[in-house]
């Protein structure tokens, strides 16, 4: 089960950091203003989704139900993280639809607002792992 449980963590610090540089990519993109540099971001962007993001988000989601199934489903803690991770599933897609807007040249937010939207993940990591490593209640 250590073994699953490692490789859970590597799979969530994969997904993590593309939740984390994805929306990076969206604020420059936004300040683009040349073709070239819009059409690189769009590589980048839609590579960085596909190729490490999604995997990484299914297979942590695959073995964090392996872990569950092996620990059981106990304590208030784990009910509030299982919430925060749909959080992060639903910041996922939504990142994944930005990408689409992007694609087709209908995005209409500024960067600030990709600036803004890039810590809220953060925020979310942090009270997972408190859960996790605490498990306060």
């Amino acid at each position: 089960m250590l073994w699953i449980k490692a490789f859970h963590i590597i799979f969530m610090v994969t997904w993590m950091a593309g939740i984390f540089y994805l929306p990076r990519l969206f604020v420059y993109h936004a300040m683009a203003e040349d073709q070239v540099g819009k059409d690189r971001f769009k590589v980048m962007e839609r590579k960085l989704f596909l190729g490490i993001m999604t995997p990484g988000m299914i297979l942590t989601l695959i073995s964090g139900m392996y872990l569950w199934l092996g620990y059981g489903f106990s304590g208030g803690w784990l009910h509030l993280k299982l919430i925060l991770v749909a959080t992060l599933i639903a910041y996922h897609f939504w990142c994944g639809t930005t990408i689409r807007l992007f694609r087709t040249d209908n995005n209409s937010r500024s960067h600030k607002f990709y600036r803004v939207v890039n810590e809220l993940p953060v925020l979310v990591l942090v009270a997972i792992v408190i859960l996790v490593v605490v498990k306060p209640f």
